[in-house]
């Protein structure tokens, strides 16, 4: 089970709105969902999370690029919603790299390569492997906020209620919820 809010600084404090991600497919789609929710280009933050796999953050502040925060991109990785928030640049990967459906043969190989590449009889890692377990993206997201680095890492269940109240935003949260 899935949760989703964005949460949006104004003059006031912070406003909160579930959202639905069901028509989101780039992080870039995510971002301009953001931008909708503060017309002022005020800090927007997207919470997600499933139960108690994974958590993240995408703040948005004005049109400046997002900044990301996951806490176990392993989990997040098997997420379609994580697969949003998994860019490329965040996982320190080159654009395309192996999993670029266009360099699979049509036996599922890449670049025509054995499937047994290391000769011990086991497939290679794939992809999916290459996602690290635990923490990824700018830990330092909510640090002007009051939440610093060291406490989001530590965050797990119920980590968005306990990042809304370092905010200042628990009640509006909870409204949403």
């Amino acid at each position: 089970m899935y949760f989703a809010a964005l949460l949006a600084r104004t003059e006031d404090g912070w406003e909160a709105s579930d959202t639905e991600l069901d028509d989101v497919e780039t992080l870039s789609d995510l971002a301009d969902l953001a931008r909708e929710a503060s017309p002022d280009e005020d800090t927007v933050l997207v919470l997600i999370e499933q139960e108690d796999s994974w958590f993240g953050v995408v703040r948005i502040d004005g049109e400046e690029d997002p900044r990301i925060f996951v806490s176990d991109a392993s989990a997040a990785a098997r997420s379609s919603y994580g697969e949003i928030l998994l860019t490329d640049e965040l996982l320190g990967r080159d654009p395309g790299d192996a999993d670029d459906l266009d360099a699979l043969d049509l036996d599922g190989t890449e670049d025509g390569d054995a499937e047994d590449d290391d000769g011990d009889g086991a497939e290679s890692a794939g992809p999916a492997e290459a996602v690290p377990h635990g923490p990824v993206g700018d830990a330092g997201i909510l640090d002007d906020l009051g939440v610093g680095e060291k406490e989001l890492k530590s965050l797990s269940s119920d980590a968005l209620t306990e990042i809304a109240e370092s905010l200042g935003a628990s009640e509006v949260l909870e409204t949403v919820r």
